[in-house]
């Protein structure tokens, strides 16, 4: 009987072993990079300056790919809509091109912006 109860204190302390050593590994790696996107559509929001903001993603957006990330879902729409705001249209086609490659769904949105901006209209 006490061979038993020793045999079920080992396995126990064997797997809480296991267990404790699960929860010391790495965290999964995510799906996408978010380094500074989610900050600086906060920073647009409260009308802080789009050039800084420009600088700041394109920092990111080095960071990301150094690291082998994807960028996340409006990254590239969302850097494009502060180039149209700093005038800088042909950088701005370039991000929703990206975008659109990268996320096709995006596309018909991506489509309705450029045909804004073909039309002269303000987006």
């Amino acid at each position: 009987m006490h061979i038993t109860i020793i045999k079920r204190a080992g396995m126990l302390l064997t797997l809480a072993g296991a267990a404790f050593l699960t929860g010391c590994a790495a965290p999964p790696k995510t799906l996408y990079g978010w380094d500074g996107y989610q900050p600086q559509v906060y920073q647009h929001l409260k009308g802080e300056s789009p050039d800084q903001q420009i600088a700041e993603m394109e920092k990111a957006l080095q960071t990301i790919s150094a690291r082998g990330a994807s960028v996340p879902p409006g990254f590239h729409a969302h850097l494009g809509m502060l180039y149209s705001i700093t005038g800088k249209q042909d950088q701005m086609v370039a991000q929703f091109e990206d975008e659109k490659k990268l996320f096709p769904e995006s596309a018909a949105y991506m489509d309705f912006l450029l045909a804004k901006v073909k039309k002269g209209e303000k987006i």
